[in-house]
């Protein structure tokens, strides 16, 4: 996977973050300095890979040892707080010579309040001997205890030019032949996301050449042209043919059904339908019923229903 095999080992590789680097990079000389950090910001802009390369970087060659690496969002309740994090946060091994031990929780804004409150009581505890760096897409997520107990970083979404000089850095390194108009088609298609961009640069690169065409076809950016042709016909009423291209997109095709819900409010947004405040909304209310574990072909053919109501006015 080029993600991994490219994953920047210091601070400094970091592409495009040098806020936050320049942030933590003082907490690489003087760690005793360095409080629990919370990284905040959308998916594919550096945050678990800048908090490995600080990992590395305070504890040496010692860090796996040293280094608890948990997805929150995955171990998200009380128990794993109380059994994993505990245990380890609460071992002290200061014979080593290393300053403290370092629990890294990806994905922490999906943790539960309860499992959140156990957490803070636990950082309090064992702030001498161990540090937390949390890792979220959203801090206000995160309950305020915790975050008072954090500085807070910001991790912004990348800018294209850095994104596509280094997707051209690793085509060269795998003698890859790319055009730039490819590269800018994936960093359209990623919007920032690094991790995303990257998945799609190897993809398309088992299609040959890294074009735009080629880009294209990994991407299935073909299947998002259908999601606007379902959503012209459910704006129409035609219900019956806006659900047979809805299951044969999903069921047949493999498109997620919050991809369709994504690519649908992408479509609507570019389009100049009527209504749009009211059709913005019918879709934020499928996309949450679906987040909370609904039905997905069921909610997904009512919403087409409900577009049908909407477009007829």
């Amino acid at each position: 996977m080029w993600v991994e095999k490219y994953r920047p080992q210091n601070l400094d590789d970091l592409v495009d973050q040098t806020i936050a680097v320049d942030r933590l990079r003082p907490f690489t000389k003087s760690p005793a300095s360095m409080p629990h950090l919370l990284f905040a910001g959308p998916p594919g802009t550096g945050k678990t890979t800048a908090a490995l390369a600080l990992a590395r970087s305070i504890l040496g060659e010692a860090w796996k040892n040293y280094l608890l690496n948990l997805n929150a969002s995955d171990e998200r309740g009380i128990n794993t707080v109380r059994q994993r994090v505990k245990t380890f946060a609460r071992y002290s091994d200061e014979s080593v010579g290393i300053p403290f031990r370092i629990i890294i929780l990806d994905e922490a804004d999906e943790m539960t309040q309860d499992a959140q409150t156990a957490l803070r009581r636990i950082m309090e505890e064992t702030s001498r001997i161990t540090r937390f760096i949390l890792i979220g897409n959203y801090s206000s997520k995160i309950i305020d205890p915790i975050q008072s107990r954090c500085a807070i970083f910001h991790f912004s979404r990348l800018e294209k030019p850095d994104v596509v000089k280094h997707l051209e850095g690793i085509c060269g390194k795998e003698k890859i032949t790319c055009t730039r108009d490819a590269l800018e088609k994936i960093y359209e298609v990623s919007r920032g996301d690094l991790r995303h961009a990257l998945n799609l640069l190897q993809s398309s690169a088992t299609l040959g050449e890294i074009d735009v065409e080629n880009v294209e076809k990994a991407a299935g950016i073909s299947g998002r042209a259908r999601v606007g042709e379902i959503i012209q016909f459910a704006l129409k009423a035609n219900f019956k043919k806006a659900h047979e291209n809805l299951i044969l997109l999903t069921s047949v095709y493999g498109m997620s059904e919050r991809d369709f819900l994504k690519y649908a409010n992408e479509e609507i947004i570019r389009s100049s339908v009527k209504n749009l405040g009211t059709i913005s909304e019918i879709l934020a209310k499928y996309d949450y019923r679906l987040v909370v574990g609904s039905n997905p072909e069921i909610q997904l053919s009512a919403m087409l229903a409900e577009l049908g109501t909407v477009g007829a006015k």
